[in-house]
């Protein structure tokens, strides 16, 4: 089992990492990906999203919905335009595939994309609404995968995250991510190699609450 951590907290200004370049696919954690890239092709047309981009994003944030990030990632652009945005977020080591969930990333660059959603001091190509249409959407997330980070928020609601989970069809075993923010940090989380996604849910959350 691998496990990857980033964390920055928003207040103090410190981070701390754990094995935080070592890249892993992405599975649905990438959706925040294709909703910056969607928001940033929305501003450099000077305009916002349509209802039914609106829509999709309520559907591939809040729970999940794999045929919404797949019209989104078209609609912003595909993969190029996907390697694009990751780019103009400061994502260094991201790199798209042809299965969106295939993506490969690192802790540290979803740290550095957390950041420019949420942390008020970093520099974002995303304007304040684009990053508060983020956020919102990140903290509606359902219940059902309201796991993962949420478990280091000390049980005060105060917490944003999108979650992944992927089983490898070559070994059988869980890819298992969650990012987001409890209180004043932010946390990535990536990991793979459970034996059940139950098992990976467990791990996930242990290291949340040790890390922040």
């Amino acid at each position: 089992m691998n496990l990857s951590m980033a964390v920055y907290d928003m207040a103090s200004g410190r981070g701390a990492t754990t094995d935080a370049d070592r890249t892993y696919v992405s599975a649905s954690v990438v959706k925040v990906g294709v909703l910056a890239a969607l928001l940033l092709r929305a501003q450099d047309a000077d305009r916002w999203l349509t209802p039914e981009e609106e829509t999709l994003a309520a559907a591939m944030i809040e729970r999940s919905d794999n045929d919404a990030a797949t019209a989104l990632r078209t609609a912003a652009g595909g993969v190029t335009a996907l390697d694009e945005a990751h780019a103009r977020l400061g994502l260094t080591r991201t790199v798209g595939a042809a299965a969106w969930g295939l993506t490969r990333t690192t802790a540290r660059d979803q740290l550095t994309l957390l950041r420019a959603v949420f942390d008020a001091g970093t520099v974002s190509p995303l304007n304040a609404r684009s990053r508060r249409y983020v956020a919102t959407l990140m903290e509606r997330v359902v219940p059902a995968q309201d796991w993962g980070i949420s478990a280091a928020a000390d049980g005060t609601g105060d917490h944003a995250l999108k979650n992944g989970w992927l089983p490898r069809t070559d070994s059988g075993l869980w890819v298992v991510h969650s990012i987001g923010r409890a209180g004043d940090r932010l946390v990535a989380i990536l990991s793979d190699g459970h034996p059940t996604l139950e098992a990976g849910v467990a791990r996930v959350e242990e290291a949340a609450v040790r890390g922040v």
